[in-house]
């Protein structure tokens, strides 16, 4: 064989290789046996605690659905991303449409793993990364809640992605980087009970961080920034640090954090607008104990800067 061949030879070679080590590392992992089984039965007067916790109707209702529409989730809400449009699929009892097939593994594999029931990755609009630091017994739970709400006919949209994108396979390498179960701020040990269910709540079936947080080139979540505020995912204004760092919360007392929970008004007798409105139909459905464990923690995070640039001076 000729050096010609020779390095033709090795260049298949090597991207045989390529190939087969992308596909292992981009392989779907679903839970194992045992993580399964540690899911139990669940039970649905806890589950619709942990559907308001993750405020499932902002994202999977139609949008401004008032009462019980917003129970009805057809799906369809639309997120403008430099990554493409993704829409909110039908998580209704449908079972041709939404999810009525699904098993109880199924419903856990996609929250907690981002794992599809026919093994494909999910993209990460839908906030899997967050969700998997959620007790198994949560997820069983909301599972049980949400078999009891109306099946709905109709499709989502599918998203519209362009290359590469839409190669869903490549998920995998981004799982690699930014999908864990462990919390992103550490406590102190004797950190209250309150302060500790706050960080369960945000980091986990809230998931205030995805928006709350900035985010890196590859869409993570920049954690050394957590909450410290991020511009919008749709490229248009800011989402506010919600830290105690210049530019946030502060000046803030836990009680006035509690209320704007409850109620949507600041201390400044402002009101919350845009998506935190939809947030806020699903945080006053907590328990007042929840409210005040969110302001706990909050009060307890890292102070840091804002996440997003400044506002350019205009020209002189």
């Amino acid at each position: 064989m000729g050096l010609v061949g020779r390095v033709s030879a090795a260049a298949i070679l090597l991207a045989v290789a390529g190939g087969a080590a992308f596909w292992l590392l981009t392989t779907p992992h679903p839970l194992d046996g045992g993580e399964i089984a540690a899911l139990g039965t669940g039970d649905s007067a806890r589950g619709e605690k942990v559907f308001n916790a993750g405020g499932c109707s902002s994202c999977h209702a139609r949008p401004k659905s008032e009462g019980a529409a917003r129970l009805q989730l057809v799906g369809g809400v639309e997120l403008n991303t430099p990554f493409g449009t993704f829409v909110a699929p039908n998580i209704s009892q449908d079972p041709r449409d939404g999810i009525g097939l699904w098993s109880l593994e199924d419903f856990a594999n996609a929250m907690l793993r981002g794992v599809s029931p026919g093994s494909e990755h999910y993209y990460p609009a839908f906030p899997y990364s967050s969700y998997a630091r959620m007790a198994p017994g949560d997820v069983a739970d909301l599972y049980s809640y949400m078999k009891t709400l109306p099946a709905i006919a109709g499709a989502a949209p599918d998203h519209r992605l362009g290359f590469p994108f839409n190669i869903r396979r490549g998920l995998g390498l981004w799982k690699l980087l930014h999908l864990g179960g462990e919390p992103v701020i550490t406590l102190a040990d004797d950190a209250s009970e309150a302060v500790r269910r706050g960080r369960y709540l945000v980091e986990g079936p809230g998931h205030c961080g995805e928006c709350h947080t900035p985010r890196d080139l590859s869409g993570g979540v920049k954690k050394g920034e957590w909450l410290a505020g991020a511009v919008a995912a749709e490229g248009t204004g800011n989402i506010p640090n919600i830290t105690s760092g210049d530019g946030g919360i502060g000046a803030w007392s836990a009680e006035e954090i509690a209320f704007f929970l409850e109620s949507g008004f600041t201390p400044d007798f402002d009101s919350a607008g845009g998506a935190m409105a939809e947030v806020i139909k699903n945080t006053a459905l907590l328990a007042p104990e929840d409210r005040a464990a969110i302001a706990a923690y909050l009060k307890a995070v890292p102070p840091r800067p804002n996440g997003y640039p400044a506002a350019a001076k205009p020209a002189s």
